[in-house]
């Protein structure tokens, strides 16, 4: 797609503050954070929402590399949100899809 957002990340023409790649998906942090740690995780392969996702591997991916983040910037132990929005009534805002990871404070529900 010439005009999504995250596609332009992945093609190069914007430069994330990327802290994972891969062949298949790239992670990189949020430029408008809901938590002191918050990364968004993404397939390099345009996927405009969860329900068009038909890549059981991929998602799996998705999940891993959230994992693996955890683990690596030292906060799987103490805790994290993982959080796929799908369209605008579950407050997706870009359409491609994307796995938030935040950390670094008290998760509370529903909100934040």
């Amino acid at each position: 797609m010439t005009d999504c957002l995250f596609c332009k990340m992945v093609n190069g023409d914007i430069q994330p503050n990327v802290v994972f790649e891969s062949d298949d998906v790239l992670a990189f942090h949020d430029i408008d954070p809901k938590a002191p740690v918050h990364i968004l995780i993404i397939p390099k392969r345009h996927i405009s929402t969860l329900n068009d996702l038909d890549d059981a591997e991929l998602g799996g991916q998705l999940l891993q590399t959230a994992a693996r983040l955890a683990k690596q910037l030292g906060f799987a132990d103490d805790g994290y949100r993982t959080v796929f929005n799908c369209n605008k009534m579950g407050g997706q805002a870009v359409y491609h899809l994307h796995l938030h990871l935040m950390a670094g404070r008290q998760m509370t529900w529903p909100a934040g």
